[in-house]
């Protein structure tokens, strides 16, 4: 059910990655993900081996370095290309999917979800927003239509965003659409003023997922205890914050999903940052977080 989730499965397709499911719960508790990550919650993650990459901007790095064939990171548009996956990541989703829940939507999506199991839902999604209100449906379909105009004037001239081929900007702007137009499309009317935007996420269905497995999480716990933490790349330490690696420290989104996780520094690049940390279940595991979008600070600081 997860936008972010179908994000990752249309990359690991469109690198042609033969990969392995685990599928988590929608809510708290997330007990065998919190044994791999130390406390961050958000679907989807990337597990290879011990290491644990949170958050789909890093999880796109990632799967970029070992499998460069099909780039997400057109050479003469690199910069474009990541600036439009934030603004999709950051800003477009937040109203899509307050427009998705709108009841008619919501009923779609959870047609045979019993109340109590609703109310748990919108309980575990207003303690991830931090408390903060979702916006209401009609200033969410306003807001929809700015962005999907705005998608249409990119789509003009190309059969993808921002040319022939997709890029990671592709991949972050189709995940919420992708939710209106599968999981509620009780509320896909709001694309029939932007055709070219239907044709274009037409056009990213059709890459599809590639070929998979589905193990249980359990079987991922073992993967983690059973290897060894490697470094992706050798990159050089960068100190933004005073904190010296070897330190225990705290990571945590600076929005949505704020739930912190604990570890000691063993790593921290223009990049990224990674924690060491063990679990009874999980072992040694790293766990990496993306410079943007997270903090960091000294345990007890």
């Amino acid at each position: 059910m997860s936008p972010f989730a179908e994000k990752i499965r249309l990359v690991l397709g469109y690198k042609k990655i033969n990969w392995t499911s685990v599928i988590i719960p929608m809510m708290m508790p997330k007990p065998d993900v919190v044994s791999l990550t130390g406390g961050q919650r958000r679907t989807p993650l990337l597990q290879i081996g011990a290491n644990i990459y949170c958050d789909t901007a890093l999880i796109c790095d990632v799967l970029e370095h070992l499998y460069p064939t099909l780039t997400l990171h057109p050479e003469h548009q690199k910069g474009l290309a990541r600036i439009v996956s934030q603004w999709a990541d950051a800003i477009i989703f937040g109203p899509v999917m307050a427009y998705n829940f709108h009841p008619q939507g919501a009923a779609q999506a959870f047609a045979n979800a019993d109340p109590e199991f609703m109310k748990s839902f919108a309980k575990d999604r207003q303690t991830m927003r931090g408390g903060q209100p979702r916006m209401r449906p009609e200033d969410a379909a306003s807001t929809y239509k700015s962005y999907l105009r705005r998608l249409s004037d990119m789509r003009t001239h190309h059969p993808f965003l921002l040319g022939d081929a997709p890029c990671v900007a592709d991949f972050s702007a189709y995940h919420p659409l992708w939710f209106t137009l599968e999981k509620t499309p009780a509320m896909a009317s709001i694309f029939d003023a932007t055709p070219l935007v239907r044709d274009w996420a037409k056009r990213m269905k059709e890459i599809g997922h590639g070929s998979f497995k589905t193990i249980i999480s359990e079987d991922a716990l073992w993967v983690a205890k059973s290897s060894q933490a490697l470094a992706l790349a050798d990159e050089p330490f960068m100190d933004e914050h005073g904190i010296a690696l070897g330190t225990p420290v705290v990571i945590r989104a600076e929005s949505f999903g704020t739930e912190p996780t604990e570890g000691v520094l063993v790593a921290a690049t223009r990049t990224r940052y990674t924690i060491e940390r063990t679990d009874a279940r999980a072992g040694t595991v790293h766990v990496h977080f993306p410079r943007i979008g997270f903090s960091i600070s000294k345990v007890n600081a």
